[in-house]
């Protein structure tokens, strides 16, 4: 087990290819992408019928070193600033699994 840091974001499906853009200029090894996310925000309530397709929310969360969290925050900051959406940051430990060998 290790320490990493864990990156959420929840935004328009729209604009989700500039941050994924981010995170690969930054070198994040992966990350995962789920779309059609719904919710309830201060502002309004996000739904999931829209009758177009691509006019939701995703989630897009990842994983990392610390070392990579300021240059994917100054780079995503701005996109979340102009076309909304929200950033969690917080620590986790990662458990990386051991390729087991029978005897």
């Amino acid at each position: 087990m290790h320490l990493v840091k864990r990156l959420e974001f929840i935004a328009d499906e729209q604009e989700m290819h500039k941050i994924l853009a981010v995170l690969d200029e930054i070198g994040v090894p992966g990350y995962t992408v789920i779309h059609n996310v719904t919710g309830k925000t201060p502002r309004a309530t996000v739904a999931d019928d829209l009758p177009i397709a691509g006019l939701g929310n995703v989630y897009v969360i990842c994983c990392c070193d610390e070392s990579f969290i300021q240059p994917i925050l100054e780079k995503v900051r701005p996109l979340l600033n102009k076309f909304g959406g929200v950033c969690y940051l917080s620590d986790a430990m990662e458990i990386r699994s051991i390729n087991c060998v029978a005897l």
